[in-house]
């Protein structure tokens, strides 16, 4: 790819922070809750299904599927943004990223990558499984 789009560093708080130290090792960190066992993303301290605060980290296998996409083609670099389907069960939004964009499909089989930002951790994005 020629250029690449810049993306701003995100600011971790005191409930993201594992999550980016996480990120700058690699790894996908997700929340599990110890009281009713359901997994949850964006990362924060309080379960959004039960509301309790035994929240434990855990990794994710950094496979999923595409559930919902869009191409933004009216900027300067386009890209795709998409909700994408893990294999621990949740949807995350993100970037579908070094593929040809005329060939993303709903349905399609992802694999986590790491984009590098502008001055802060990298962040989680997704590229097609050939």
């Amino acid at each position: 790819m020629a250029s690449e789009r810049k993306i701003a560093a995100p600011a971790p708080n005191p409930e993201t922070e594992a999550f980016w130290d996480g990120a700058k090792s690699g790894k996908l960190l997700l929340k599990k809750c110890a009281a009713c066992g359901a997994v949850h993303y964006y990362p924060r301290a309080i379960c959004p299904f039960c509301f309790s605060d035994r929240t434990q980290w855990q990794e994710a296998t950094g496979e999923g599927t595409i559930y919902s996409y869009s191409v933004m083609r009216r900027v300067p670099i386009p890209y795709a943004i998409a909700y994408v389907t893990l294999a621990e069960g949740i949807s995350m939004m993100t970037n579908i990223v070094d593929c040809d964009l005329d060939r993303v499909r709903i349905g399609q089989k992802v694999k986590l990558v790491w984009k590098p930002s502008e001055g802060g951790p990298p962040v989680p994005m997704f590229t097609p499984i050939s």
